[in-house]
C-alpha cells in the first residue's frame, strides 16, 4: 500500500529527456511549472543547463 517513490525520468511527460516530467511526478506538481523554474534557473544562473545534463545521465528512465 505504501509505495516507495523513486526519482525517474518520465516517458509520458517528455520534451527533451523527461527530466522535468520525472521531477514533477516525484513532487506531484505540474510539469510545466518545473520546466519554467528550470528554464529560469538556466537563464539566471547558467548552471541549470549543466544540472539538466547531469540529471539526464544520472536519473534512470521510468517504466510508465
Amino acid at each position: 500500500m505504501n509505495e516507495k517513490k523513486t526519482l525517474r525520468r518520465s516517458r509520458r511527460e517528455k520534451i527533451l529527456a523527461g527530466v522535468c516530467g520525472g521531477v514533477a511526478d516525484y513532487f506531484s506538481v505540474d510539469p510545466v511549472l518545473v520546466r519554467l523554474l528550470w528554464a529560469a534557473f538556466a537563464l539566471l544562473e547558467g548552471a541549470g543547463v549543466l544540472l539538466y545534463i547531469v540529471a539526464w545521465i544520472v536519473m534512470p528512465e521510468g517504466d510508465d
